[in-house]
């Protein structure tokens, strides 16, 4: 996921993005790997609907942990650790995914998690912004990590890797959480995982610092119970873009793709 220049100045003194770095060990916790299933599907629909059935070479920039592009390559996996599930990751059965996969992050302890889950993809270290493989895919897919383009100069940047990798008639498919036409306002979500060790509850708060900028902050509470029933609290703050579905398809627009929002209603809180 991008970490960009702008959003590391934002709070001087304060350190972000720690659930990649610090906390990174914490992911499967964090961000439960059957949360993706629904969404994972639309993804793969489409994938099908615009290149067809056959099998992809796809690269997936900011690949994070690797849930949603795991539901993905193995349509058939319900996360289980059963090794009668057609699944793959750490204790899981090693099936042959659906479609051959490269994957970027700028976190070595993010891809370490991926590589669990997605034992057979290529992995690189590297900024989306910049990277630069010397390959070409059929599809290029960024989840939430789009998020973090916290500019337009970002945002034309990692287009421009996109047109560098995909083939002729590729697709690139980009998933913002909000656009500045359906962002709600200020939301509040919390979580608790209660049959794992350690138990562990977050507190999301997500607000618009200056409706009059692009940059949109959440900050979490992780509250982690350990073994001998002390209690860990720690903050972690991220700071991420919003744009207008204008601004991105304008952009895309410009960058040379034929741009379209496509519904994603994958989501109970509105996001498009």
């Amino acid at each position: 996921m991008a970490f960009p220049e702008r959003s590391i100045q934002y709070r001087r003194g304060e350190s972000l993005n720690r659930m990649y770095d610090d906390f990174a060990h914490l992911w499967p916790l964090i961000s439960h790997h059957s949360d993706y299933e629904a969404e994972a599907r639309h993804w793969r629909d489409t994938l099908a609907a615009e290149l067809g059935q056959g099998r992809l070479r796809i690269l997936e920039l900011g690949v994070g942990g690797g849930n949603n592009l795991h539901h993905i390559l193995y349509p058939n996996c319900d996360g289980s650790p059963s090794a009668d599930v057609a699944c793959n990751g750490e204790h899981m059965r090693r099936d042959t995914p659906a479609h051959d996969a490269a994957v970027v992050d700028p976190s070595d302890k993010m891809l370490a998690n991926c590589k669990l889950l997605n034992p057979t993809v290529a992995q690189h270290t590297g900024d989306m912004r910049s990277v630069r493989l010397c390959e070409t895919f059929d599809a290029m897919l960024i989840h939430d990590a789009v998020c973090y383009l916290t500019s337009e100069n970002d945002i034309r940047a990692t287009l421009a890797t996109a047109r560098a990798h995909l083939r002729s008639g590729g697709v690139l498919i980009m998933a913002p959480d909000w656009f500045s036409e359906t962002y709600p306002g200020t939301q509040l979500n919390a979580g608790i995982r209660r049959d794992i060790t350690p138990e562990f509850a977050s507190i999301e708060y997500e607000h618009d610092p200056d409706p009059s900028d692009d940059i949109v902050e959440s900050v979490f509470i992780y509250i982690i119970k350990q073994q001998d029933g002390s209690v860990r609290v720690e903050e972690d703050r991220h700071i991420t873009g919003m744009f207008s579905i204008r601004t991105w398809l304008g952009l895309m627009e410009q960058a040379g793709f034929r741009a379209k929002s496509i519904p994603y209603p994958v989501h109970e809180d509105g996001r498009d």
